[in-house]
């Protein structure tokens, strides 16, 4: 077999090589989503990605005998450890063909862990929480849904054979066979009866800053104290913003106010994974075609945001805004809908989410290990 040897990827060649990995390891693997090629070059790069102005990634690929046998990100993000007053090396998109591999590629992040001083390394994050994160551990046998990682059933292997052990998991919620969500709906008429100040609207595209400015408001005071929170800088969060405007069908979109202000906020977004596979990683020549067809691809959305604000809390409004969109998504034809990801013990919106009809279907796990 040859020994494996991981070197960094520093130039535009050894980039595309480490993007390009992906591609070959997965090949054969019905339910792993290409990305788009064009976007996973944006990501990288640290002209177009804010995310590198509080936080260096360097990338390694993994060799054998010539051929690429794995690939893996070192992520030093200085917003986290002074967030959280930790002193963690982060490491992402990883990718191994097999145990061999893998264990050289974490001996290489570990190397570099101690070369900045750092006193342990925690992952995967795909840069950070507030991107993809953890490693799938169960559920192998379904596509992910946008923006939630995906990998082989051996990788958890890999990833403990090294020394690393769960510091938390993340759980995926699913809503399926109609949903089964109109139980909830004498409990939202309650919570409607109980609030006579309350009002859900969908989101006004023609005041997009003006509610994206109060929307980041509320996800900074929703998010504070959650396990992992980073806020995003302001470049961050307008990038995501953009992101998610490309996508985004104001209809799926539920603001709760009460007495005109913002009391919680919840997001469904069409799975464009199901277009994007079809895709291949490209956009051209027969990547657009999948794209201007897209509304007759999708049948099913993912609900990424569900936040209260704190004052708010306990009052029921998700289950009122998890009902109202509800009706919304079955008139458009969406027929199932995942809800991800939660902290494990986040006991209140599990409940919550539980409550709605949903089946904890897929478990995500962050990994650490004390150097």
């Amino acid at each position: 077999m040859g020994t494996t040897e991981v070197r960094a990827a520093g130039s535009r060649a050894d980039i595309w090589c480490f993007i390009r990995y992906p591609f070959i390891r997965y090949r054969d693997d019905p339910h792993w989503v290409p990305p788009l090629l064009m976007v996973e070059r944006e990501q990288f790069d640290p002209r177009k990605n804010p995310f590198f102005e509080h936080a260096r990634m360097n990338l390694f690929v993994a060799e054998r005998g010539g051929e690429v046998v794995g690939r893996v990100a070192v992520i030093d993000d200085d917003n986290h450890n002074e967030t959280h007053g930790d002193n963690l090396l982060f490491f992402g998109f990883f990718e191994a063909k097999d145990e061999e591999a893998a264990g050289a590629l974490f001996a290489r992040v570990e190397g570099r862990a101690r070369e900045l001083g750092r006193e342990a390394v925690r992952g995967p994050v795909n840069p950070s929480m507030n991107h993809s994160a953890g490693m799938l551990i169960d559920a192998f046998d379904s596509d992910p849904y946008v923006m939630m990682p995906y990998n082989p059933p051996e990788y958890p292997r890999y990833v403990e054979a090294a020394g690393y052990r769960k510091v938390k998991d993340l759980y995926a919620w699913t809503f399926e066979h109609d949903w089964e969500v109109k139980k909830i709906g004498r409990l939202a008429e309650r919570v409607r009866k109980r609030n006579k100040a309350l009002v859900v609207r969908s989101v006004e595209m023609k005041r997009w800053d003006e509610e994206l400015a109060r929307v980041k408001d509320l996800y900074n005071r929703a998010w504070v104290r959650n396990w992992g929170f980073v806020r995003y800088t302001e470049a961050e969060f307008d990038q995501l913003a953009r992101e998610f405007k490309m996508i985004l069908d104001p209809e799926l979109v539920a603001l709760a106010e009460v007495d005109g202000e913002l009391a919680g906020i919840t997001v469904l977004i069409p799975d464009a994974n199901q277009v994007f596979k079809k895709m291949r990683g490209r956009l051209l020549p027969f990547g657009v075609f999948h794209l201007l067809r897209r509304n007759r691809i999708m049948d099913r959305v993912r609900l990424p945001i569900l936040g209260i604000a704190p004052e708010h809390r306990n009052k029921g409004l998700e289950l009122l805004m998890i009902h109202e969109l509800y009706g919304r998504a079955m008139a458009k034809g969406y027929r199932a809908c995942e809800a991800s990801w939660t902290l494990e013990d986040n006991r209140a919106m599990n409940h919550v989410i539980e409550a709605g009809g949903a089946k904890h279907y897929k478990t995500y796990r962050i990994y650490e290990k004390d150097l």
